[in-house]
């Protein structure tokens, strides 16, 4: 079961959003003060309030399931707080409105036709509203014939996605107090087990045994005193049950951290204390969602966090959204998702909507970009200049979805100007919100920058292609060039033929043409060396339909692969309406840019 889209009315400084689209990864961004901690924290109100099973089902006299409001739940809803203020003297009975919608799978739908007894096309929308009676009103939304027998169901509903659903709000302080409450809990819950023991009921009695006189004394103390005062009193006891004995105990507990210097967790840096924090909630929210799909709802995750802990982080939760849905709020570009650009929903002048393009992204965000970034998509980065001239040539001529992109600017190529910088180019790209690709020579250089780039988080092997060319032992981008393409340059130019054994053989092209010019008898200099591959760049470009060899083409074949698909994806984000992909038709259609 999966949430899919969210809808929210009246609450807090929201009066109206439409139909969220709830992903694996879904990401509200805007200016601040403009409602995103309140779309997040309504979701987790709502969603709580749907799987909780802490609450007391009722029916008002309409028929509809009301759940009273648990006592002691983690997030109540307080009608003079949440209720939008400016309209609680017009609207005294007014109510804060919220619209979950969820996928069933097609287990799931024959799920609920045994349990409940009614079939389903597998999207279940369910409203939950909050009012000023401290009840609150729970209801499938299911437009069509057996509406009303749904209606009439919602009890066994609620209980049916509170076995499949489960959601964790982790908010924006965490502190080290955080922590510990989770810890406690942990604690609490594995020695509660021990407390059966027979050894550990002996030590209890002990325990008690020397505590008595202590509490007999202290009795003695207090009934005197009081007697003083009020004569009437007979006597006092104080006393410590079982019960409260054992939960000191459980509760009783300290977390040290040793990360060189062990300390008290209180005691450590802000970071440390938000990421522990954090990665407590998230264990004890996986561990109690055993079988049931966790939406995990984060406030900036990036809050006190230093850059390497962030991009850590990041990494985590990116995990964890391969099985679990993350719902957060950010002003860090490096949580907004690049690879669906509807995922990253913005919340901006009194409006929530999905994004449309990564500029409009950036600029909510205030990321600026240079002029040839404004709206790539994606960026393809080669090492050197020559080889972004070749390769934009080759793309245009080899694949017309990549020449649109290139004109268009969706797709630009940046180099390197060497493959040390890999890391470092890449890290800036990321911060300007762009989806890269690596096209790297398939040589020491290029495999120790992409290994350096990939340990620091900046690169997947899903991301690069190397230059590999069957045959040779290492390669480079003019190995894959056709030497009918550039020959008579070579020859013209610089008086040089490569025919001889000195460039057919398996080592990288610079070695090859290197020793070619030197054994004919010309200079070879980094100068040199530089004009000739400008040359040969220039060749390919004036003839880019047939300037790849047919044997060794294999790679360059698959990064035009590669990359036709990375923007059909980013295309099909963009196209895609803000509506479940699953069975079933939508509630109501999507209406464009409707106002929180």
């Amino acid at each position: 079961m999966r949430l899919v889209a969210f809808s929210i009315q009246d609450y807090r400084s929201i009066t109206k959003a439409y139909r969220l689209r709830m992903g694996q990864w879904t990401v509200l961004i805007g200016p601040n003060n403009e409602g995103k901690s309140n779309i997040l924290k309504g979701l987790a109100m709502a969603l709580e309030t749907v799987v909780s099973e802490q609450v007391h089902l009722v029916r008002d006299p309409a028929g509809r399931v009301v759940r009273r409001r648990a006592i002691g739940g983690r997030r109540n809803y307080d009608w003079p707080r949440d209720f939008p203020v400016r309209l609680q003297e017009r609207q005294p009975d007014g109510q804060s409105v919220f619209l979950l919608e969820f996928e069933l799978d097609d287990v799931e739908i024959g799920d609920f036709r045994k349990e409940i007894g009614s079939q389903l096309n597998g999207t279940l929308p369910i409203q939950v509203s909050m009012g000023n009676n401290n009840n609150v009103a729970f209801e499938v939304k299911k437009q069509g014939r057996g509406a009303k027998t749904l209606s009439r169901k919602s009890e066994s509903i609620a209980r049916f996605i509170a076995a499949r659903l489960d959601m964790e709000y982790i908010p924006t302080v965490r502190t080290a107090d955080s922590a510990r409450r989770i810890v406690e809990e942990m604690v609490d819950r594995a020695l509660r087990r021990v407390e059966h023991e027979a050894q550990y009921q002996e030590a209890l009695a002990r325990i008690t045994e020397l505590q008595e006189p202590v509490l007999q004394g202290i009795s003695s103390v207090i009934e005197q005193s009081l007697r003083e005062f009020l004569p009437d009193v007979r006597a006092v006891y104080v006393t410590i049950s079982d019960e409260a004995r054992s939960s000191a105990f459980r509760r009783s507990c300290e977390i040290v951290v040793d990360d060189g210097t062990a300390t008290q967790l209180q005691y450590k840096g802000d970071g440390v204390q938000s990421i522990a924090a954090l990665s407590l909630m998230r264990h004890a929210s996986e561990s109690g969602a055993v079988g049931r799909n966790l939406v995990v709802a984060i406030e900036e995750p990036e809050s006190h966090l230093h850059p390497n802990a962030i991009h850590q982080l990041r990494g985590v939760l990116r995990d964890i959204s391969e099985s679990r849905q993350i719902v957060m709020t950010t002003h860090n570009p490096l949580f907004v998702d690049r690879g669906d650009i509807r995922n990253n929903i913005i919340v901006s002048k009194n409006r929530a909507e999905p994004a449309t393009s990564i500029r409009q992204i950036r600029e909510i965000l205030g990321v600026r970009a240079s002029d040839n970034l404004r709206n790539a998509d994606i960026v393809l980065v080669v090492e050197g200049e020559n080889d972004s001239t070749s390769a934009r040539a080759l793309l245009r001529a080899l694949s017309t979805p990549l020449k649109e992109a290139l004109d268009q600017g969706t797709l630009t190529i940046e180099s390197l100007l060497g493959a040390g910088n890999l890391s470092y180019r890449l890290s800036l790209l990321r911060d300007a919100l762009c989806a890269t690709y690596a096209f790297l020579d398939d040589d020491p250089a290029g495999h120790k920058s992409f290994e350096r780039a990939r340990r620091d988080g900046l690169i997947t092997v899903a991301d690069v292609t190397f230059t590999v060319c069957q045959g040779q032992r290492e390669a480079e981008f003019e190995d894959m060039y056709d030497v009918s393409v550039y020959e008579r340059q070579m020859i013209e130019r610089y008086g040089v033929r490569l025919d001889g054994p000195r460039f057919r053989n398996d080592r990288k092209w610079s070695f090859r043409v290197r020793d070619t010019f030197r054994h004919q008898g010309k200079p070879w200099n980094d100068q040199i060396a530089a004009e000739v591959k400008l040359a040969v760049a220039h060749a390919v470009e004036g003839q880019p339909a047939t300037a790849l060899n047919a044997n060794r083409r294999e790679a360059f074949d698959a990064l035009v692969g590669a990359l036709e698909r990375r923007l059909e994806t980013l295309s099909q984000g963009r196209r895609t309406p803000a509506r479940s992909r699953g069975k079933g038709r939508p509630l109501i259609p999507d209406p464009p840019n409707l106002p929180v």
